[in-house]
């Protein structure tokens, strides 16, 4: 299980995180959604050690990520948007350097790489990928150690409807071996899809934390609780 309990963040005097708790159960996906500046990606780079939060912690039964031993990719898998590998670095190369640190074989590299639609394209540096190219091979990395837990921050992003279609299909079998995943996007049609919990942030704040099935029976779709709850 992974908890966030009483989590804030303060960048010179601005509140970016506001006391903010919630679970993501085991098993089960949760959807973490809110507009842009909401305290999304800063609440998961303090869950994945990038950075400090002011009061509050998160964790992963218990333990903060810098707490998981000297190899925390075998446990966690992320997905995060914004933090790429150098462009000259070739797919297979990147994801090697990964396999090399995390002591995952080799052919997991090339594993991945089919699995995302990226093994023609291996050899290519990353600076030639196109955006939907780039999402893939973020995509591999964060599977590669086949983690029980996986953190997607904004995985959609730059996708064509049929690698859309890829990733709904594949977190839907991923916590289907009793694993966990966070998963944060702006796609609320495709999270609909997936997604058994949602959390929504607003400037900072927690202003949802519910299952989908209650927030299908209260508002009619996920777009429409963004809207009525979320965006405020």
């Amino acid at each position: 299980m992974i908890e966030i309990s009483g989590l804030s963040k303060t960048y010179g005097g601005k509140q970016a995180l506001d006391d903010v708790s919630f679970r993501a159960e085991q098993g089960k996906v949760t959807a973490l959604i809110g507009p842009n500046g909401a305290g999304k990606s800063t609440l998961l780079h303090i869950l994945l050690g990038l950075e400090p939060a002011s009061s509050g912690a998160a964790t992963f039964d218990g333990s903060r990520y810098n707490e998981l031993g000297p190899s925390p990719c075998n446990i966690v898998g992320s997905f995060i948007d914004g933090l790429t590998p150098h462009p000259s670095r070739t797919g297979l190369s990147h994801l090697r350097w990964i396999a090399l640190v995390a002591g995952v074989p080799f052919s997991r590299c090339d594993e991945c790489l089919r699995l995302v639609g990226l093994h023609e394209a291996r050899r290519r540096t990353f600076k030639t990928y196109s955006l939907g190219m780039k999402q893939r091979l973020g995509i591999a990395a964060a599977i590669l150690t086949d983690a029980p837990y996986l953190i997607l921050d904004e995985p959609l992003n730059g996708l064509d409807p049929k690698g859309i279609q890829w990733v709904r299909d594949f977190i839907k079998d991923y916590v289907s071996d009793h694993r966990t995943v966070i998963v944060s996007s702006h796609y609320m049609a495709e999270l609909e899809l997936v997604t058994d919990h949602v959390v929504g942030l607003s400037n900072g704040r927690k202003v949802l934390d519910g299952d989908i099935a209650a927030l299908l029976d209260q508002y009619g779709s996920l777009e429409q609780a963004y809207f009525n709850v979320v965006k405020k």
